[in-house]
């Protein structure tokens, strides 16, 4: 068993599932934490866990809730259980890091984020793409002003499977991309439209198209869907300047600096405008892909330690669920275009 010293956060992972495993395996390693519980009600995954680990495993989160040696509870149980779950642990005073989405309800993330202000608690978020090296340099780019006047971001978030019943597409799979293009351009969008169609099961959309209308007219378009013939997972984000180009799913050159662009020239011939394209060299850098997941855990562990505030915390989650809540709003009247 992982011995822990008195500085360690002790934490405990809250539903190991799908998730839930990774983040249990990246607490057990870290320097500084302590994987003390694994709470599921499977008694399967629980003796997995303790044989991997050799931390305690419960049934309930209240088993644990009660242990005032416990510092911080991570949730990666269905979307769902999250506020209720979430809840529980602030008001028994544990810090908490709640997988991606906050919850399904926005009055309940803001209920969320209230109370982890009025505790004085860290409420963080999973949104673990806003901790992968390649997005952070995709927005020292951004910002640097290197790509020009930003035009308009697509991205596709694509797979065959994991099919799901409880939620559609836009619930399981956009978070990611919404909360990427969010840190990129740092600023919500004024208006969502979203469609989608189920074909499976008739219940859930298994595939949507989501588009975010930025300010100073940049687009943002998201494909996200478990009904496609290969993994894609890949981001083009288009400037006057320069063009970038992500793929998460590369072995190497993930981020792709194109040097090409298109833009409008300042003075006008016959009532036409002029135009200037250009087609230069490809940068692919070098980076430093140290796994997200693991920069996203240590960064939780330092925010208990020190109350610092996170990167993705809860005021972040609020912002993602209210595009989502747009977008279904949209989903649900044939894609009218919805204003936030």
């Amino acid at each position: 068993m992982q011995e822990a010293s008195p500085r360690d956060v002790r934490v405990a992972v809250v539903g190991y599932g799908y998730w839930g495993p990774n983040l249990a395996r990246n607490f057990h390693h870290m320097t500084g934490a302590q994987l003390a519980y694994v709470v599921d009600q499977d008694a399967t995954a629980r003796e997995r866990a303790r044989q991997l680990y050799g931390c305690q495993t419960a049934m309930q989160i209240d088993d644990v809730l009660a242990d005032p040696a416990l510092d911080a509870v991570v949730i990666a149980t269905p979307a769902r259980t999250h506020h209720a779950l979430a809840r529980r642990a602030l008001a028994a005073g544990k810090h908490v890091l709640v997988e991606k989405p906050l919850t399904m309800d926005v009055s309940e993330a803001e209920d969320l984020v209230t109370l982890a202000k009025q505790s004085g608690l860290t409420l963080m978020v999973g949104h673990v793409f806003e901790y992968n090296p390649a997005v952070a340099y995709i927005k020292h780019v951004i910002d640097s002003g290197e790509l020009g006047e930003l035009y308009y971001l697509y991205s596709r978030r694509v797979n065959l499977g994991r099919v799901q019943s409880d939620v559609n597409a836009l619930w399981s799979i956009a978070p990611h991309d919404i909360s990427i293009a969010l840190y990129l351009l740092d600023q919500m969008p004024e208006a969502v439209r979203c469609q989608g169609t189920s074909c499976l099961n008739g219940a859930v959309e298994d595939v949507v198209f989501l588009t975010l209308f930025f300010p100073n007219n940049v687009l943002c378009h998201v494909h996200a869907s478990w009904l496609d013939p290969s993994k894609t997972r890949e981001m083009t984000v288009v400037g006057s300047q320069k063009m970038i180009v992500y793929d998460d799913v590369s072995a190497e050159g993930k981020v792709r600096v194109y040097d090409k662009g298109a833009f409008r020239k300042g003075d006008v011939t016959y009532g036409d405008f002029q135009y200037k394209l250009h087609s230069g060299d490809i940068l692919i850098p070098r980076l430093d892909m140290r796994e997200p997941l693991q920069v996203e855990c240590a960064h939780f562990v330092d925010c208990v330690r020190t109350g610092r505030q996170p990167l993705t915390d809860g005021e972040n989650g609020l912002r993602v669920l209210q595009v989502l809540a747009a977008g279904e709003q949209s989903l649900r009247n044939d894609g009218e275009k919805i204003y936030l």
